[in-house]
C-alpha cells in the first residue's frame, strides 16, 4: 500500500502512481535534498509528477501531482 507523509494521494489515483513508479519515463533527483526523487510518466496529455523519498532501503511517497513539465532536477534516469 502506499503511504503519504504530508499530502493526501487523490482519491482513485494510487493505480496511477503505482504504475508512474513502476514504469517511469525519466526519474530525476531533487536538487535540494539527495535523498528525494521525482518519477515521471505521461498522464492525460500531461505528466504525473510522484515525488517519493528513499532512505536506508526504504522509500515513501512525499506527493503526487499532474504538470505541465518536467521540474528542474538532475536527470539519473531516462527510458
Amino acid at each position: 500500500m502506499i503511504t503519504t507523509v504530508k499530502h493526501q494521494i487523490p482519491e482513485g489515483e494510487e493505480k496511477e502512481i503505482k504504475r508512474v513508479l513502476a514504469d517511469p519515463i525519466e526519474i530525476r533527483r531533487s536538487r535540494t535534498d539527495p535523498d528525494v526523487y521525482l518519477y515521471y510518466a505521461h498522464y492525460k496529455n500531461r505528466y504525473l509528477c510522484v515525488v517519493a523519498r528513499h532512505l536506508n532501503g526504504d522509500g515513501f511517497v512525499i506527493i503526487a501531482y499532474p504538470t505541465d513539465r518536467m521540474k528542474r532536477g538532475d536527470p539519473i534516469w531516462r527510458r
